[in-house]
C-alpha cells in the first residue's frame, strides 16, 4: 500500500466528489471477478469509487482493506457504503 501525503489525499477527495461509482459489490461480497474488475478499473481510471451493499460498518471496512491489499492500492475515503480508491497507473504518468 502506497502513502500519500495528506495534501495529495485531499486533492484526490476532490476529484472523487463528482465520479460515480465503477463497482459495485453485492450481498456475496468480495469475489475473485470482482477483484479483476476492479483491478481493471485501477488500470484504467487510478481513482475510482467503490459501492458496498453492506450495513455492517466494519465489513465494509474488511473489504476497503482486502481491496487495497490485494491490488497494492491505497484507500483514500470511506463514507457510508461508498469506498474511494486509489492506485497510480505508472504507464499512464508517461
Amino acid at each position: 500500500m502506497n502513502q500519500l501525503t495528506e495534501k495529495l489525499k485531499r486533492e484526490l477527495k476532490g476529484k472523487a466528489h463528482h465520479l460515480n461509482p465503477v463497482v459495485t459489490i453485492g450481498d456475496k461480497g468480495l469475489s475473485k471477478p470482482v477483484l479483476k474488475e476492479l483491478n481493471i478499473a485501477l488500470d484504467a481510471h487510478e481513482l475510482i469509487k467503490v459501492r458496498v451493499h453492506s450495513d455492517d460498518r466494519i465489513e465494509r471496512k474488511t473489504i476497503m482493506s482486502e481491496i487495497t491489499k490485494s491490488l497494492d492500492a491505497t484507500p483514500i475515503t470511506h463514507i457510508g457504503k461508498v469506498l474511494v480508491i486509489f492506485r497510480k497507473n505508472e504507464e499512464n504518468s508517461k
